[in-house]
């Protein structure tokens, strides 16, 4: 007698890399009473077939099968805006699939006119809205952002001055911050290429030229230790006492292009040796 999954298709799914599949529902409707049986003929498919990990990537119009699919074992792994993916670890061993992103990547800019005066802002809302500081302009680099393409656009985004990037001068590390992840914050210096403020209104409440001592003198980053030693790496960098991280095009093994960061003292030397 054949078992009740033989004659039920199973899911299309593609081969991975690491003796796992990746299975996308592109199917416009899919009802329960068909998805399931073709789940569980499936999983047994994979399971004689030696498969490890699998990887169900239901979009959002298939948000009804999340329930039937967490039943035959699934758990999340991540979601976006039109998707939610799944996963299920087979073999009796230890679960070897990567976790979700666990970091966001922050920036800082760091942006100083011919005067020694830094670029700053006071945002309307946020964990600095209510307390008057004078900060740099701040954000998060998208999926997909070069870390000094994010530099750029949110300077311009805050305060409509147009720049270049520099150099990286430092960067943090913080646990359990959005969401619970981990927050790589990169301090990049840029070279202001324009000089009249036109700043977003929706977020920003005031913005300036300041004179950096003044803006190293406030008592907030005078008692906060981390803003405290920003401060003090961008003043000496601006007066040539320290050197910081360029970005350098380079291609990734998948032949990608990508930026390698590298120390410009590193470059200058090299350059030296190859008599550049």
């Amino acid at each position: 007698m054949s078992s009740p999954t033989s004659t039920v298709e199973p899911l299309n799914a593609v081969e991975d890399r690491y003796g796992g599949v990746r299975v996308d529902l592109v199917e416009e409707h899919m009802d329960c009473d068909v998805y399931v049986p073709r789940l569980k003929a499936s999983i047994s498919q994979w399971r004689q077939q030696g498969v490890k990990g699998v990887w169900m990537k239901l979009p959002i119009r298939h948000a009804h099968l999340v329930e039937p699919t967490v039943k035959e074992g699934f758990r999340y792994h991540h979601a976006e805006s039109d998707y939610l993916m799944l996963v299920y670890w087979i073999p009796e061993t230890p679960d070897t699939l990567p976790a979700n992103a666990s970091h966001t990547v922050g920036i800082g800019a760091f942006v100083m006119n011919n005067n020694r005066e830094v670029l700053v802002v006071q945002e309307k809302s946020g964990a600095f809205g209510a307390k008057g500081v004078w900060k740099f302009p701040t954000g998060v680099a998208n999926q997909g952002e070069d870390i000094w393409t994010a530099a750029i656009r949110e300077v311009e985004e805050e305060t409509g001055i147009d720049t270049e990037f520099v150099e990286i001068l430092a960067f943090r590390q913080n646990h359990k911050t959005f969401c619970g992840k981990s927050d790589l914050f990169f301090v990049c210096m840029l070279r202001p290429l324009s000089f009249d403020i036109n700043k977003q209104d929706s977020e920003i409440k005031a913005a300036q030229w300041m004179p950096i001592e003044e803006y190293m003198a406030q008592p907030y980053i005078q008692g906060h230790e981390s803003f405290k030693n920003v401060a003090e790496i961008c003043s000496g960098q601006s007066k040539s006492s320290c050197s910081g991280f360029c970005a350098v095009p380079t291609l990734s093994t998948s032949g990608k292009k990508s930026y390698t960061y590298f120390n410009k003292l590193q470059i200058q030397n090299k350059k030296n040796e190859l008599g550049g």
